[in-house]
């Protein structure tokens, strides 16, 4: 086992169900993009940025790019942890460096780099962070640097 150290970016505990695995009781690969997206929104949620109230200003959030590496497999009744860590910014769009690890040993199972964009919701198009979003990343890379 690799240690880690102590965890620096968000994180979501999360159960493997049966619903996430294959007949082998195995993840399927899809289901870690469900795990990330969760604990990208629950970060969000964790700084005080609303999403529904984002909806309402217009404002949706997509994935631009991502790149996926699997490591590990995870199984039906594991315990894990997806994370979050925003480690860029411009105005329209965040880079994140989140995993999906085995709670129990934190043993890395899956990893990605993921873009996320601002967009207009009737367009699709880029537009910039809302101010409170871009609060939030101005905070969180200060911190980290």
């Amino acid at each position: 086992m690799v240690d880690r150290g102590p965890a620096k970016s968000f994180e979501l505990p999360l159960r493997v169900y049966i619903e996430d695995t294959d007949a082998g009781g195995i993840v399927f690969h899809a289901k870690y993009l469900h795990y990330m997206e969760r604990a990208r929104t629950e970060w969000v949620r964790s700084c005080g940025v609303g999403l529904r109230a984002g909806l309402t200003q217009n404002i949706s959030y997509v994935v631009s790019r991502m790149n996926i590496s699997y490591a590990r497999p995870a199984r039906l009744d594991d315990q894990l942890l997806a994370t979050a860590e925003p480690v860029g910014f411009g105005r329209a769009w965040m880079d994140l460096r989140q995993e999906v690890l085995r709670a129990e040993d934190r043993q890395l199972l899956c990893s990605a780099d993921v873009r996320v964009a601002c967009v207009a919701l009737d367009t699709g198009r880029p537009r910039r962070f809302p101010e409170d979003m871009q609060n939030v990343l101005n905070n969180h890379i200060q911190i980290e640097q």
